[in-house]
């Protein structure tokens, strides 16, 4: 997460086995890295080492209102039927999270609705929250269930083994690999979208479980993956940017799996690229990711800020707060047209976003993501999605279902998961938008 003041709590990514040099573009997943099907748990003895976030209650000064127009769509669709997994660092419950369920945790013991960092409860709002008489604030899918995973949480970390020692000079608990099991159990679950307002970001990284992770979801369950494009101050991208693959310098990861995943920026107020949104070949569209108003997971209210140490609000910014409007409109889309493949519905809302006049930028992709013209379209299953200067892709073009290993005979995946146990290596995961915490 980035708040204003510029502040950011970036957990460390565990990296298993040796890292890959920086390539023009991803390495084709493997389905054999695919990790197992496997119900969340710790992959290591976790220990809480630092005091929760606290949300701070709404400034009465504060216009609240939707950062997106969704009320609007609603005669045509609330999002029923559509599970949308938020892998996160969980969603408390709240009254204004009507469909929320615990999917289970990768963090502790919880069954995913303990928040802890107040990041994904902040996300769930966006896309979920029920509209309420007192205020303006709603999520753009409010009849959606929210399926929460913890994976991650800065206020956590390891306390024993192989695992403990790789992070002993960091904090926060939350790997690449939990993340690539926390994405296959969410597509067994029945997620039909699955948002990630989390990245991985470094110049080199062997991410291949996260690949084959992204590729099972998106093209053998049919799921629309929407990730984050990740905050500069973590991410760490020289000015100017990196608009074609033999530019870039900084991955960020899944989003550089541009063929399985909707990659989105943050756009400000006037509809200008925020100024910490993490460029990339791989950005497809943009949304709303500052001055964020959410619900708050300690009370029954919303919040716009987080409590920093020296008692200083702290605004809520990030492309981790973009991310979830578009899985929300995702949502919508597949509400409306349950016909649409996910690789439809992604191409949809690219080709329905407000270009910029110069074209695809690599800051804010094909443009503001518009709600209404996506869930509206009078022929979705014939729009052409555009193509990325550069692009291999062919418009429409199928992308092939990998064979996967059976599952009586996973031992590359095995192997990938027992390889925690010889860590050589650390990523920096931002919480796109992670609020800093007391130390005690």
């Amino acid at each position: 997460m980035r708040i204003r003041p510029a502040i950011t709590v970036a957990t460390a990514l565990v990296l298993i086995a040796s890292p890959i040099a920086v390539a023009e573009r991803p390495p084709d997943p493997n389905p054999s890295d695919l990790p197992a099907a496997a119900p969340p748990s710790p992959s290591s003895a976790t220990q809480k080492r630092s005091e929760c976030a606290e949300p701070l209650a709404l400034d009465s000064a504060v216009s609240v209102e939707a950062a997106l127009p969704a009320r609007g769509l609603w005669d045509l669709t609330r999002g029923a039927g559509q599970k949308v997994a938020v892998i996160d660092t969980g969603v408390a419950h709240h009254p204004r999270l009507e469909h929320l369920i615990g999917g289970g945790d990768y963090v502790s013991g919880s069954d995913g609705t303990d928040d802890c960092d107040a990041h994904g409860t902040l996300v769930a709002g966006l896309i979920a929250a029920s509209p309420s008489a007192s205020d303006g604030f709603a999520g753009m899918a409010p009849d959606v269930t929210i399926l929460s995973i913890r994976q991650s949480s800065a206020a956590y970390s390891y306390t024993g083994g192989q695992a403990n020692q790789s992070v002993s000079n960091s904090t926060g608990v939350g790997s690449v690999g939990s993340l690539a099991r926390a994405i296959r159990y969410a597509a067994d679950s029945g997620a039909t979208v699955i948002n990630l307002s989390e990245v991985a970001c470094a110049p080199e990284m062997n991410d291949a479980s996260l690949g084959a992770a992204v590729q099972y979801a998106a093209v053998v369950k049919d799921v629309v993956i929407v990730a984050a494009a990740g905050n500069n101050d973590v991410c760490h991208v020289a000015e100017d940017g990196q608009r074609s693959w033999d530019s870039v310098t900084t991955i960020v990861s899944p989003a550089w799996y541009d063929d399985y995943v909707l990659t989105v920026g943050s756009v400000g107020p006037s509809g200008q690229a925020s100024p910490f949104t993490v460029p990339g070949p791989w950005v497809d569209v943009a949304a709303p990711g500052e001055q964020v108003v959410s619900l708050d997971p300690r009370t029954d209210g919303l919040t716009d800020a987080i409590a920093g140490t020296d008692g200083q609000r702290l605004a809520i910014n990030g492309t981790s707060f973009a991310a979830p409007l578009v899985s929300g409109t995702a949502a919508l889309v597949r509400a409306r047209f349950p016909e649409l493949r996910a690789r439809e519905v992604i191409g949809l809302i690219e080709a329905t976003a407000h270009a910029p006049a110069r074209g695809w930028d690599q800051y804010v992709g094909f443009g503001m993501v518009d709600p209404g013209a996506a869930v509206s379209a009078v022929d979705p299953a014939h729009v052409v999605s555009p193509r990325k200067p550069g692009s291999d892709r062919d418009a429409g073009r199928p992308i092939p279902i990998p064979d996967l290993p059976s599952e009586t005979n996973a031992s590359g995946r095995t192997l990938a998961l027992v390889g925690s146990a010889s860590v050589l290596g650390l990523l920096t995961l931002g919480l796109v938008a992670a609020p800093r915490r007391k130390r005690r």
